[in-house]
């Protein structure tokens, strides 16, 4: 039973409460955050839908995630994933059973922040990553275990403004750089993180006013522009002392903490007069939270205790460990106004062969980078002058760059820009230290995303520490779109020669190579055949264990065993490809592998290479990346060509000049003809399909059974056809409602249907009709070619687009057609073909939209196809 008392929600044991206000406004991408009374196990479960009462997420197949807060009698915290816990650690008394206990859960594609206290994002107990984030959950239920749990003050945050926080963990806490002198760039980074207006309270660098407090007169140090922008103070250009006999110390100090800082405290007893001079100088939100603290008191005093302090804190979005805009009482838009007035402005910022750029405050710029704050306070010429040059900046950038810093946001022109700006922006930030300007970037970059926007960017992210998560990001793209971004443009072979080998292997194998060969160096030293041993155990592909026991009575080596075989055992002397990439062909890979080596400026084939080595040799066309394109060449998985053209390699130049591909092209004949090695390889990587390949559907003939949704009639190969609408392992919709011949079910069946047409509907001011093919969440196709058929009747249609997306939203034409006049009788069947970069795309959603009127006179916007079948690459 579920009782609502007052503001109260009890949740019984093995009970569910849903509420249908309780969901993230978008999908993957929320926070909760409400108060709990219980003596175990708070227990939240988000979901794609909304449940039932008697849910219980111990009985849910469906994906979800669940965080329990006091399992096992209030010891542990657990988070599990469909069922299966993936998170069980040790934390005391998360649950209070005396009173309510403050908590907030935040989610954002997979990344899961939990914390205690009444403000979000501040506070963190425990973050855990999801590899494979279910990016779907968006209904919160809140539930119970075997006692009851109370709930109030439960509320629903969006992210949009707060996830920035959350981001700064992963950046720098999950990809962690071990690479000698990366450990002092992590600790200046964790400066930066901390960095802001609190390093200046009461500080005598970059002042330029003064309070005179009490009647000792003692001098306390401020900055007109910040106090200029968080309330009334009496400043002028000339005037620079400010003068308080009646007010004390602890009081100003107070107040001018709150300002720099967003917090501060203070005894009971003096807060009327925090109030007051709150009042005095017009910083309204601490002169409202002093009132509201003052009137809770009156009517409460037994909960404030005589001489305990009164703590305060601005209303934010962000921690308060970042004292920087928006966190702090400040008024962006008088802060604003300061900077295109120039008032109390204090240097003039030129850039080398441009000019002067703006005037601005030292103090706001220092407030967000270190570089520039110890250029204002080191003592050097830059620090005394009120011109500073700076040199190789791109003007634009630069302003942008001072606009966050005055607003704590970026300006619409550039969150809508994801192109060179937006890159000269990232770097900027880079330089200067800014951190939450670089994570808004890097938050751009990444929601902006496209194959062709991959190569760029990974060219200038992959020397930049802190752009680790951008560069795993890019490379797991391009992985996944192998062929299009190899075959579309020659951008990939600017590539660093480390970031290419990583997306065409797994990163961690230069790491298992070279443990080998130190183990290998340093066992041969002491016995010469346990070198050969090594050697045999690598070729068989046996797991180093076995080489262990060999070894255990040998005395010396345990320790050096441990050490530097644990690597190679995980790896059994496999060679891992990477895990995600996605290719229709190896003959793609080896040719990707080829152009890079060749530094190329035009796309071809293998059969040019071999040409050229007919007068060349391959230390003259390869130079330094020879030696790359032998490594390389071991993650073609040649024995999955086709045989024809494996005989063809082995009769190429490039076999005679090159051994280890003369090497692998034999291996891989040898074991297509006699199976020579399969008991030794079946584990193997190189002679096992790729796990992310696609199938090939080809179009043979109008009708035929080769296509891919006749496959999705079979289950995908399980079983004898059924219609794929029946069985549900597709998703037909029509541009007008299902009425008797608006069937979804005949345009992927096997009878011919007289009649059957999809309606007109207006969409962005224009009349389409159209039916739409949705392959599912778990499916893409690469569409090379596509047939449809012409019901019964004469409305021939002439102009149509045949369109793709991955969203269902956003469209991208595959093939336009404009006064085609192919289909032109009742029943025909009609196939094109599409070409170009787009054929290489993978997508999950497809439809034939009507454009222009068809040849019947009478209902001219019905799109009247009874059959449609798509061909192409299917992952």
């Amino acid at each position: 039973m579920i009782e609502k008392k007052e503001e109260f929600l009890t949740v019984a044991p093995f009970e569910c409460a849903w509420r249908k206000d309780l969901k993230f406004r978008e999908a993957g991408r929320g926070c909760v955050s409400f108060e709990a009374f219980a003596r175990n196990d708070v227990t939240l479960i988000f979901r794609e839908n909304v449940g039932s009462r008697n849910y219980h997420y111990k009985r849910d197949s469906s994906p979800h995630y669940t965080v329990i807060l006091g399992s096992h009698r209030n010891r542990r915290l657990r988070i599990e994933v469909d069922g299966k816990t993936v998170v069980d650690v040790a934390g005391v008394g998360l649950c209070c059973s005396s009173s309510f206990q403050s908590y907030w859960i935040s989610i954002y594609d997979g990344l899961i922040s939990i914390g205690k206290g009444k403000y979000p994002f501040q506070d963190i107990v425990f973050q855990w990553i999801d590899s494979n984030p279910n990016c779907n959950v968006r209904y919160i239920g809140l539930s119970s275990w075997d006692k009851h749990v109370s709930y109030r003050n439960v509320n629903v945050l969006s992210l949009t403004h707060n996830h920035m926080s959350l981001w700064k963990h992963v950046d720098f806490g999950e990809y962690q750089v071990e690479e000698e002198g990366d450990e002092e760039l992590g600790d200046e980074l964790m400066d930066y993180d901390n960095w802001g207006l609190k390093h200046f309270l009461e500080s005598w660098e970059l002042s330029d006013m003064l309070f005179i407090v009490g009647v000792e007169e003692r001098p306390v140090p401020a900055h007109k522009t910040i106090l200029a922008a968080s309330g009334n103070f009496p400043l002028s250009s000339t005037s620079y002392v400010i003068s308080l006999p009646t007010v004390t110390y602890p009081v100003l100090h107070a107040l001018l903490q709150y300002i720099y800082t967003g917090w501060t405290q203070i005894p009971q007893e003096q807060l009327g007069s925090l109030r007051a001079v709150s009042l005095q100088f017009e910083v309204m939100p601490l002169v409202k939270q002093c009132e509201e603290t003052m009137e809770r008191i009156k009517l409460n005093r037994k909960l404030f205790e005589s001489g305990n302090n009164v703590e305060f804190s601005y209303p934010s979005t962000r921690p308060h460990c970042c004292t920087t805009l928006p966190s702090l009482p400040i008024g962006i838009q008088r802060l604003k106004q300061l900077q295109s007035t120039g008032e109390y402005s204090d240097v003039n910022i030129c850039i080398e062969g441009y000019g002067l750029v703006a005037q601005v405050h030292k103090i706001v710029l220092s407030l967000w980078s270190i570089p520039f704050a110890k250029m204002f306070t080191n003592g050097m010429s830059e620090s005394i002058s009120s011109e500073v040059t700076i040199r190789d900046v791109p003007p634009e950038a630069f302003r942008a760059m001072l606009e966050f810093m005055y607003s704590g946001e970026l300006s619409d022109a550039v969150s809508l820009d994801s192109g060179a700006l937006l890159l000269e922006l990232l770097l900027l930030a880079d330089q200067f230290g800014v951190t939450l300007l670089h994570q808004e970037c890097c938050q751009i970059l990444l929601e902006c995303l496209s194959e062709d926007s991959i190569c760029p960017l990974l060219q200038v992210v992959s020397w930049i520490p802190s752009c680790r998560l951008i560069k795993e990001t890019c490379q797991r793209k391009f992985s996944m779109n192998f062929d299009y971004c190899t075959t579309t443009s020659t951008v990939f072979v600017l590539l660093d020669e480390t970031v290419f080998s990583n997306i065409v292997q797994r990163p961690a194998y230069p790491m298992i190579t070279k443990a080998y060969n130190y183990s290998r160096e340093v066992l041969c030293k002491s016995h010469t055949n346990w070198g050969k041993l090594m050697d045999r155990r690598a070729k068989r592909n046996v797991g180093m264990s076995c080489f262990k026991c060999e070894l255990k009575n040998k005395q010396g080596l345990s320790e050096l065993l441990q050490r530097t075989m644990d690597w190679t055992s995980v790896a059994r002397f496999k060679i891992r490809t990477h895990p995600d990439l996605a290719v229709t062909s190896e003959e793609k890979v080896l040719n990707a592998i080829l152009v890079f080596g060749l530094k190329a400026k035009e796309l071809f084939g293998w059969e040019v290479l071999d040409e050229l080595m007919i007068n060349s040799k391959p230390e003259l066309l390869f130079g330094d990346r020879l030696q790359l394109v032998n490594d390389l060449l071991s993650f073609v998985r040649f024995p999955l060509l086709p045989y024809s053209l494996l005989k063809k390699l082995q009769n190429s130049n490039i076999s005679w000049r090159i051994p280890v591909f003369q090497n692998l092209v034999n291996e891989a004949i040898n074991f297509i003809e006699f199976g020579h090695g399969r008991t030794e390889n079946e584990e193997n990587v190189r002679f096992q399909h790729r796990r992310s390949n696609y199938k090939e559907f080809q179009y043979i003939r109008d009708g035929d059974s080769n296509g891919v949704l006749y496959f999705a009639g079979t289950s995908y190969g399980e079983h004898q056809w059924v219609n794929p609408v029946l069985a549900k392992t597709l998703t037909i919709t029509a541009s007008s409602p299902h009425l008797r011949y608006t069937d979804p079910k005949v345009l992927v069946s096997r009878t011919y249907q007289g009649t059957s047409y999809a309606g007109p509907r207006m969409e962005n001011g224009h009349k389409r009709a159209w039916w739409m093919v949705d392959l599912g969440q778990d499916h893409q196709l690469m569409c090379n070619y596509y047939t449809v058929r012409q019901d019964g009747s004469r409305a021939f249609m002439r102009c149509w687009n045949f369109q793709a997306s991955l969203d269902g939203k956003t469209w991208t034409n595959l093939r336009v057609h404009e006064n085609d006049p192919t289909v032109c009788r009742p029943g025909q069947f009609a196939s094109w073909p599409i070409i170009g970069a787009n054929a290489l795309l993978p997508f999950r959603y497809f439809r034939p939209v009507l454009t222009g009127p068809t040849t019947d006179a009478t209902n001219p916007w019905n799109l009247c196809i009874c059959y449609l079948e798509l061909y192409g690459y299917f992952l």
